[in-house]
């Protein structure tokens, strides 16, 4: 019996450091999942879930600042509701970062919440979506945010692996965090909060020092190679095609073996697979 696959969006929020060497760096905002999850427990992540139906609701259109749903929907290669990605994209960072990644009315940079009174308005709203009661829509009318739709990247999809117990069809997406905003965990869905280099969090990770899935893997080397967020969203706005990523399994000398985009036997393996099909 085949696992259903949920629609997904990841942002990586990332941030301009000085290197080791002096020179400039990049850094990236990092979750650690619960223990108690019953999906990637414990692992690293970045802020993002699944895409809910509320996320598609028209009124959002209306929210959104320089991206309508035709045009999202054309950069994912999608007939309707590419929108909906960016929308769940940006409140979940809200909801599991605390990161709010909208336009004050008539503002030309994303909220800043140093005023600590902005900072306890918007802490109630994110305690009030964690629950349950209240939409992410009419939050973003009350405070009568524009969403920074403008400012997300589309940068890469994942589609969880067939063997899995849960699957995702995730869209990651990369932001420049804004400069007046604390990314702070749930202690609820996520545990930990931490900004690391790309290079580190792959150092700590074949050190064993942090659980990262094959797509936040991917994700770290792909941003890794650039040093600055200019650069990196520079380079991200003129993406245009995105294949998807998905492990497959194969069998080698009578044993079961993931196999991984750019693994050896990946291709046949998927030739393979969609013979089968066939």
């Amino acid at each position: 019996m085949s696992v259903p696959v949920r629609a997904a969006a990841t942002v990586l929020l990332v941030r301009d450091v000085v290197g080791d060497d002096g020179g400039p760096a990049i850094e990236v905002c990092m979750l650690r999942r619960n223990l108690g999850a019953s999906f990637a427990a414990g692992a690293h992540v970045f802020p993002g879930g699944s895409v809910d139906e509320t996320d598609g609701d028209a009124e959002f259109e209306t929210l959104c600042r320089g991206r309508t749903d035709a045009e999202a929907s054309a950069t994912l290669g999608l007939a309707h509701g590419g929108l909906s990605f960016w929308v769940a994209a940006v409140r979940e960072c809200f909801e599991e970062a605390g990161v709010v990644l909208a336009y004050p009315p008539a503002a030309s940079d994303m909220l800043d919440a140093s005023d600590p009174a902005v900072r306890e308005r918007f802490a109630a709203h994110r305690d009030a979506l964690n629950a349950g009661t209240d939409r992410f829509v009419d939050v973003c009318r009350t405070e009568g945010l524009e969403l920074a739709t403008d400012a997300l990247h589309y940068i890469s999809r994942w589609i969880t692996p067939g063997f899995m117990p849960k699957r995702f069809d995730t869209r990651f997406f990369v932001c420049a965090a804004p400069p007046g905003q604390v990314a702070l965990h749930d202690d609820g869905e996520t545990i930990a909060t931490v900004w690391l280099r790309p290079a580190d969090a792959l150092d700590r990770s074949r050190l064993g020092e942090l659980d990262l899935l094959p797509p936040t893997l991917a994700n770290l080397k792909t941003v890794g190679r650039f040093a600055t967020t200019a650069e990196l969203l520079d380079a991200a706005a003129t993406m245009v095609e995105m294949p998807a990523m998905e492990a497959v399994v194969a069998t080698e000398a009578g044993e079961f073996k993931v196999l991984r985009p750019g693994d050896d036997g990946y291709d046949d393996a998927v030739a393979a697979m969609v013979a089968d099909a066939g």
